[in-house]
């Protein structure tokens, strides 16, 4: 498909009630509101495709953004993409999820995050300790570096709350991931999720909720899921 017949596309599946959810949650004009599994009939079209995902990304709409990531394709990514990715992630939906599922399935997925954990910028910073969350769910636990995680478990622990707003939320998000896809760090993410305790983010007008870790994390464990990986970061 080419751009603007996905774009025609998008436009068919606009969903004003989505719409107004999405500019609630950080989303802003021009964009249709398109639902993600109305995203997904048109990724079952295309596939895969890589220039074409670079082309949507580049448009600024976010159901463009968003479908973008769904039909990357990883191995061609370069790390100047994602890097540009990472500067046009306006919001949450596409610095917390788009970029760094992507990032995460890449190459370069822990040294990207890991510089951009060190960013100034919200959104940025916040798609770095993302794209650290979805690296633990999706490498087996002998690629990770233990050693690295229970130290970046204890910058969690020591930094979230003085920490910017998407980026408590985020830190939070890394917290259960290390104890749900790691088995080796379990009980010390548990611990470290007991001594955060309750993370205040502000969710914008919305009913969104931040998980409280330690609970999130006994649900996991009671349904026996830990250390249970994905095959793919995308959703």
């Amino acid at each position: 498909m080419t751009k603007e017949e996905v774009f025609k596309e998008l436009e068919s599946y606009g969903n004003e009630g989505t719409k107004n959810v999405l500019i609630k949650h950080g989303a802003r004009e021009p964009f249709y509101g398109v639902k993600v599994q109305d995203l997904k009939k048109i990724v079952k079209k295309i596939k895969k495709d890589y220039q074409l995902s670079l082309e949507l990304y580049e448009s600024g709409n976010s159901d463009a953004m968003y479908l973008a990531g769904l039909i990357a394709d990883e191995k061609q990514m370069t790390k100047a993409d994602l890097q540009k990715w990472v500067k046009g992630a306006y919001w949450q939906m596409i610095s917390e999820y788009t970029v760094p599922w992507i990032a995460a399935e890449s190459d370069f997925g822990l040294e990207l995050a890991l510089e951009w954990i060190e960013s100034d910028e919200e959104n940025t910073a916040a798609a770095g300790w993302s794209t650290l969350s979805s690296l633990v769910a999706l490498k087996k636990d002998e690629e990770l570096d233990v050693t690295q995680l229970k130290s970046l478990l204890l910058r969690v622990e020591k930094d979230i709350h003085q920490s910017l707003n998407r980026v408590k939320y985020t830190m939070n998000g890394f917290v259960i991931s290390v104890g749900a896809y790691v088995e080796e760090l379990t009980d010390l993410s548990m611990k470290t999720a007991e001594k955060i305790g309750k993370v205040d983010v502000y969710m914008g007008k919305t009913s969104c909720k931040v998980p409280f870790a330690p609970e999130y994390l006994q649900k996991i464990i009671d349904k026996g899921r830990v250390g249970k990986k994905k095959k793919t970061a995308r959703c």
